[in-house]
């Protein structure tokens, strides 16, 4: 049950606090001062579509928050519970819109999508709009109607039928997946065969490019490495006479002749010998780098040869030879599944069949129990448009052929539509091709008297659902109101004082003029100020005289005796 609602610049509100009660609430009054504004506030705060040409002008964002009770209403609270947010009264819901499409939502103060919203309002309140009725005039939506309408054990079919579609739909995309990948299994066995071998035969080697490219800048430096290695092995040891050793050992021969004289002269005998033989040691190891030919011009060659053949491959399947190595393993594996491919097809096929006959199963149980529910519902239409002063209309749920080749669907297999006959003899037609204004409203009230009397959610709002009723149709729909009033709560926008006599509570929306602008305001209705209300809303030659108020006091009376004997009835 809804408790308040505040809403801050939409449209010609500037501020406006609403506080309601349980039973039925009522808003009036003439027509432009703004009673579709509250039903906008209603709908935004319950995450419906926004515009922003409903933020008041000269401001930047409005806002609406609605509060409500729980009790009772074990769905929303498990729902908060599923969401980590508090069960506890009053629950809160906000909405924010701004001139730059900003769009804030808050359950209980937290941030939550606009979808989440969405489904935690469809919970707590039902608004049949003024435009409500052409979901009447669509076909699509007559379905959902009739499974609304089911109790436990249907929802419980509609729910196994659900489960089994999902479960087989997830099964059928991949089935239809693995077919297409088999039809191309051939030729696409063949590219990753092709490119497998061409990767084999590289052989590479992490790590190998980077070391080739070192010995590679080596290679180019080899000319001149070679050069100066023979030049430095000739001057160090090449020829007796002239060569670098020849005349160290000369000068050590020389100096150990005068080392038993001094010293001085041992030690300058020992440093040169010392010289001499790390010399010598060098040129074993320049001899060494000629014969083995570390620096053959040839190699530099193939190391340019392997490292294009490591960069092509690196430019056909990744950016670096780690990259091409895990784009081999993932041909292979890709090329492993299409081995096992046929194998995983089968037993795929398996299961799409045997998921397939588990939905026809729970489709043709769904099936059988709502065209035993159509008969009910049928019935009950009947009934309560017999109520609303069409007791010889027909009314019809016709279940069509379903739709050749359709893919399981979650609500099942049946098409249905809702036929009417307005008049006795004609033959029943679609909704949408006979049924005026005020027709589909009372078929449309109908159907919310039904949802009321099977549970349905706590609060409906009802805006102008008196579209193309008048006269003693109007007594019968306030009275009919007010029987869904009698268990749920009920906010109404109306134009006929029968309904707004009948309310438990009246809103009057008008207009004034303040600082310049036009403003909505809105106040609930104080006993003698509903009695001038219903007597403006009556109208006529004596409009707000002495006859027009008595009549409305009378009408007054009339319904508030019509509720205190509903409320006795229900106790008995």
């Amino acid at each position: 049950m809804i408790t308040s609602l505040y809403i801050r610049n939409l449209a010609l509100i500037e501020t406006l606090q609403m506080d309601f009660e349980s039973g039925m609430h009522v808003l009036s009054g003439e027509t432009g001062a703004g009673k579709s504004i509250i039903v906008d506030a209603v709908n935004l705060v319950l995450g419906g579509r926004s515009d922003r040409d409903l933020i008041r002008s000269g401001t930047e964002r409005a806002s609406v928050e609605a509060a409500f009770t729980l009790h009772g209403n074990t769905a929303a609270r498990e729902w908060l519970s599923r969401n980590d947010m508090e069960a506890d009264d009053p629950v809160t819901l906000y909405r924010e819109i701004t001139t730059h499409g900003r769009n804030l939502c808050r359950i209980q103060g937290t941030p939550v999508s606009l979808s989440m919203l969405r489904d935690f309002s469809a919970l707590l309140m039902d608004v049949h709009g003024q435009h409500e009725a052409r979901f009447l005039m669509d076909s699509a939506y007559h379905l959902q109607f009739l499974d609304e309408f089911g109790d436990g054990v249907h929802a419980e079919l509609l729910q196994a039928t659900r489960v089994s579609c999902e479960r087989f739909l997830d099964c059928h995309h991949r089935y239809s997946r693995l077919a297409r990948e088999n039809e191309r299994k051939t030729y696409r066995m063949e590219e990753i065969r092709k490119d497998l071998e061409e990767l084999r035969k590289a052989k590479l080697i992490p790590g190998e490019e980077e070391k080739l490219q070192k010995e590679l800048e080596k290679l180019r430096q080899s000319g001149k490495i070679v050069s100066a290695i023979r030049g430095a092995y000739g001057l160090i040891s090449a020829g007796e006479e002239e060569s670098i050793l020849t005349r160290l050992k000369q000068a050590r021969d020389l100096l150990k002749g005068i080392s038993g004289i001094d010293p001085h002269y041992a030690q300058l005998s020992g440093t040169v010998e010392s010289a001499y033989y790390e010399l010598e040691e060098a040129g074993y190891e320049l001899a060494s780098l000629m014969e083995t030919g570390e620096f053959d011009p040839q190699r530099q060659e193939k190391v340019e040869t392997r490292l294009e053949l490591i960069r092509r491959m690196e430019k056909k399947y990744g950016p670096t030879v780690q990259a091409v190595l895990e784009r081999m393993n993932g041909l292979q594996d890709e090329y492993d599944h299409f081995l096992a491919l046929e194998e995983e097809l089968t037993e795929v096929q398996k299961e799409h069949r045997k998921l397939l006959t588990e939905y026809r199963k729970n489709a043709l149980a769904l099936s059988e129990n709502r065209k035993q529910l159509a008969a009910e519902f049928e019935h009950s239409i009947m009934r309560e448009l017999s109520d609303l002063g069409m007791a010889k209309t027909s009314f019809k749920v016709c279940f069509d052929p379903p739709k050749r080749k359709q893919l399981p669907q979650p609500e099942g297999d049946d098409v249905v539509s809702f036929m009417m006959s307005a008049n006795p003899g004609e033959p029943l037609k679609p909704l949408s091709r006979i049924a005026s204004g005020g027709e589909l409203s009372r078929i449309m009230l109908a159907l919310k008297s039904l949802e009321a009397e099977h549970g349905g959610v706590d609060c409906m709002v009802f805006d102008e659902i008196d579209t193309g009723i008048s006269g003693r149709m109007a007594q019968t729909v306030a009275e009919k109101m007010s029987r869904i009033a009698a268990t749920h709560q009920v906010l109404c926008v109306t134009h006929l004082p029968q309904i707004a006599a009948m309310a438990d509570h009246e809103f009057l929306v008008e207009k004034h003029e303040a600082d310049g602008r036009t403003v909505t305001a809105v106040h609930m209705l104080s006993m003698e100020e509903r009695v001038s209300e219903v007597a403006r809303m009556l109208g006529g030659a004596d409009g707000e005289g002495d006859s027009a108020k008595a009549h409305a006091r009378h009408m007054l009376d009339t319904a508030r005796n019509y509720r205190q004997k509903q409320t006795a009835d229900s106790l008995q």
